[in-house]
């Protein structure tokens, strides 16, 4: 599989604030963002520790979350961020 993932908690205020810049990516700008939470599912966490070495310092030397993993480009992305920044980053990375 490729792509980008985002790698979120439930309970996440920060992940609650991406969800609808997520869901705007994929309805304007057709971008489809896969949505995977980790805090309650352990597969999805076990994965998202899969790619820690490049996931932990985009997120300042830990895992965080929101998450974003690129699959195809081993890239990643972390936090809360704008939508200008996400668009970019995804855009730049699909």
């Amino acid at each position: 599989m490729s792509g980008i993932i985002m790698y979120h908690g439930a309970e996440c205020p920060h992940c609650r604030a991406m969800m609808p810049l997520v869901d705007k990516l994929r309805d304007e700008d057709n971008i489809d963002i896969e949505k995977k939470e980790v805090r309650h599912n352990q597969a999805n966490a076990d994965e998202m520790r899969s790619h820690q070495d490049i996931i932990a310092p985009a997120c300042g030397g830990d895992l965080g979350v929101p998450g974003f993993y690129n699959t195809t480009t081993n890239e990643a992305l972390c936090g809360e961020i704008s939508y200008e920044k996400l668009k970019e980053w995804a855009a730049a990375n699909k």
